[in-house]
């Protein structure tokens, strides 16, 4: 398994892969994934001879990113990197390959000179896979946020690096 650099050609496979998971993600369109891709500091993906088993999207502070959460961390901290999503096919699940994009971009972090790594995951209704994954990389809450028409609240995560 190779995790290598997002590129153009993974983005109908990324878009799929985004759809598997939108219950806890929001949609997303090849014009948006673009978009977001323009802006990302980290976007790899996770290559199984070919196939994308899985990919990580993140933001350094400082970018055009829209999402209320990523505007959350800007107002409270003037250095980070936010992950924004991350997803592993349902058939690479419990492999390992989400700890280790964790592994790289926790890496990636350190060689940029980033000292926090920042992110959210569903409290209501709650996303306990995820809760129990982002304890084990030794994330705290610092905050939580509620919206939507049907009552939605995350729990705004930090962890220094």
């Amino acid at each position: 398994m190779l995790i290598r650099d997002a590129s153009a050609a993974d983005f109908e496979r990324i878009l799929q892969l985004n759809e598997e998971s939108e219950h806890f993600l929001s949609p997303m369109t090849l014009a948006r994934l673009e978009a977001l891709h323009a802006e990302a500091a980290y976007h790899r993906v996770m290559d199984d001879d070919g196939k994308i088993a899985g990919f990580l999207l993140a933001f350094r502070e400082g970018t055009r990113y829209d999402s209320s959460n990523y505007l959350w961390f800007t107002q409270h901290y003037d250095q980070f990197l936010y992950i924004d999503r991350v997803v592993v096919s349902k058939q690479y699940q419990g492999q390992g390959l989400g700890s280790q994009l964790y592994d790289d971009l926790f890496e990636f972090a350190r060689a940029s000179g980033v000292t926090r790594i920042t992110c959210e995951f569903d409290i209501e209704p709650p996303n306990d896979a995820s809760r129990r994954f982002h304890q084990r990389f030794g994330f705290s809450e610092v905050g939580t946020r509620s919206y939507g028409e049907i009552t939605k609240q995350v729990s705004l995560q930090m962890v220094a690096v």
